[in-house]
């Protein structure tokens, strides 16, 4: 009997043994957590973020580039005996700033006491260089090394736009969770519109830390990490020289400059007055330096070749004279009398044919251009005749661009405005409008609202001779050396043509004998261009201008808007001149005209 019960329980003792062996073998062998629970005791994961691609202007001159920086990061639980005041000693802030930093610390979403977080952020090369020496004195705390952005000049700040830490707010709505807090973003301009492209590919590394957690190399020998990927590199249309000269010739002045290749669509100037330096929104004191730029009166940050909409003023002519053409209301050689008793004109000149109407810029022959575009008899209403009058006017004018997005390479493009049939209705709240109510939309002025991009765009398309692409800034993404697709297509007007030929010879007769001959007008260079005085009542008119150069074959096609300046036979004619010298022949040869910019006297 006592033998059956000792064989029972030695029995039941092997079986427990074996238990316990294969549990061992199991937790020793075969399960990985309670290894992974080890290392992470002794092994430090870091990311590695990638280098952001380089951006270059169409000569391959270096516009923005990466430099180091550093983030401190810290581990709470491994925290220990904390010298507050040797910490805030080496760098350099105070007892209060560093309880605020571990308050926040904590109140952070992703925070957790046994993953890196960050604790100081944005530390330079030279901050990193005071520190180093200290760092082992404080345990749990390590160093992330980064980079940020830098600049070759001060230029170009509205169509780079900068970069900064991600939002809450847009971090929620990364649902491919390519993102974590504490990563760069482009927030504006070329940074935020090409961040795809730009961002790169984070990696990562594991590295081996000792008992006092200082580092003693990488993991595994690295069988565990992954590399980077850097960002594609950008090569932008800009002409760097020929855009810290429209930087120059702007300064003091609020308005814009935009110039573009015709035959591209590529953007070789994007100036947007009054601007800021991209380096004051990089490093520590970018909060500091973001609000004082936001809260600036004069709206840096506010990109007016994109986002700000104008009468178009006399410029719109044009656009008028050859959809009329288009509609066989005028030929080139139908007059009309400069009646001053229907609408205010200068002195001068009368019963001009097309071309000299446009460069006399008369106001009553345009009158009679719309009104004969609008009330054609095609019903025995006036009111319904100037309906239909008016939604063929818009098809026409659209199809330069004008009332829409043209989709350029920058976010926060705004529309402006071609009046519709539907737009009046509302105005008026019925549909009893006719042509003596809009009349004043025929000389560019009423409800037209124009963006400077679009103007551009519109002399480029008249240099084209009816066509343009859509203006761009990026011409080359990485190694593939071509844009988007979207800005390889052509985009045709409705308009024939030949009626553009009529166009181009009223321009070149406005430079040289017309509103702009006493500051437009070169020597050598066939410029063709138009000016417009646009009303800004109580306030002197907008001085306006759009012009393309040489008449042939084509390089540069540029839109002028300076705000309060008077006269577009001024100010905005003789910046466009400066600006074609510049460019075709890499000298100004008028000093006169520079000073005469610079000194920025209009209305004297």
């Amino acid at each position: 009997m006592n033998e059956g019960r000792r064989e029972v329980l030695q029995i039941i003792i092997v079986f427990v043994a074996v238990i316990f062996l294969a549990k061992l073998f199991f937790i020793q062998v075969v399960d990985k957590k309670y290894a992974e629970l080890a290392n992470s005791n002794s092994i430090l994961r870091q990311p590695e973020y990638p280098f952001r691609g380089l951006i270059y202007d169409r000569n391959n001159k270096l516009i923005v580039y990466n430099t180091p920086e550093f983030d401190l990061e810290i581990v709470l639980k491994e925290v220990k005996t904390f010298d507050s005041a040797k910490f805030c000693s080496v760098f350099g802030i105070s007892q209060q700033t560093l309880r605020e930093r571990f308050v926040a610390l904590k109140q952070k979403k992703e925070f957790s006491p046994f993953k890196p977080t960050i604790f100081i952020d944005q530390l330079s090369t030279d901050d990193f260089a005071k520190i180093q020496d200290n760092l082992d004195e404080f345990r749990g705390l390590y160093i992330q090394a980064r980079t940020s952005r830098a600049y070759s000049t001060p230029s170009l700040a509205n169509a780079l736009g900068y970069v900064s830490e991600i939002s809450k707010n847009s971090l929620e709505k990364d649902g491919a969770r390519i993102y974590r807090q504490g990563d760069y973003v482009g927030q504006s301009g070329i940074e935020s519109f090409y961040e795809e492209q730009l961002r790169g590919k984070r990696g990562v590394k594991f590295k081996l830390r000792n008992v006092k957690g200082i580092e003693k190399g990488s993991f595994n020998n690295g069988a565990f990490d992954t590399l980077s990927v850097p960002g594609q590199n950008l090569i932008t249309g800009i002409d760097l020289e020929l855009q810290s000269y429209a930087e120059k010739l702007m300064q003091g002045k609020s308005g814009s400059i935009v110039a573009i290749e015709p035959s591209t669509g590529e953007i070789l100037t994007l100036v947007s007055g009054p601007t800021y330096d991209p380096a004051l929104l990089t490093g520590k004191k970018y909060s500091n330096n973001f609000a004082l730029i936001s809260s600036d009166t004069n709206k840096p940050l506010f990109n007016r070749p994109l986002m700000a909409q104008y009468r178009p003023g006399s410029i719109f002519k044009i656009a008028q004279a050859m959809t009329a053409l288009q509609e066989g209301v005028i030929t080139p050689e139908t007059r009309m009398p400069c009646n001053k008793s229907i609408i205010g004109c200068h002195p001068g000149h009368d019963n001009q044919d097309l071309r000299g109407a446009i460069a006399n810029s008369c106001n009553p022959y345009f009158h009679g251009v719309l009104r004969r575009m609008l009330n054609k008899g095609i019903s025995t209403s006036p009111f319904e005749d100037t309906r239909i009058g008016l939604a063929e006017w818009d098809k026409h004018i659209m199809s330069f661009g004008f009332g829409r997005r043209l989709g350029i390479d920058l976010p926060n493009e705004k529309d402006g405005l071609i009046p519709s049939p539907e737009f009046y209705d509302r105005a008026y709240r019925s549909k009893s409008w006719k042509f003596s109510n809009i009349y004043s939309i025929a000389i560019g002025e009423g409800e037209n609202l124009v963006v400077p991009i679009q103007m551009a765009n519109f002399a480029a398309t008249i240099a084209n001779r009816g066509y343009y692409y859509v203006p761009h800034l990026v011409k080359a993404i990485g190694n593939t050396g071509k844009p988007l697709p979207q800005y390889q297509v052509r985009h045709y007007t409705t308009i024939d043509s030949a009626y553009f030929r009529v166009a181009v010879d009223a321009m070149q007769q406005v430079v040289e004998a017309g509103t702009a001959q006493y500051r437009a007008k070169l020597d050598n260079i066939v410029v063709c261009g138009k000016t417009g005085t646009v009303q800004n009542d109580p306030l002197p008119a907008h001085s306006v201008f759009i012009a393309f150069a040489p008449r042939e074959n084509p390089k540069i096609a540029l839109s002028i808007y300076v705000e309060d300046a008077g006269q577009g036979g001024r100010a905005a004619a003789s910046i466009a001149s400066l600006m074609i010298e510049k460019y075709l022949l890499g000298v100004t040869k008028r000093p006169h005209i520079e000073q005469y910019v610079l000194d920025g006297k209009f209305l004297d």
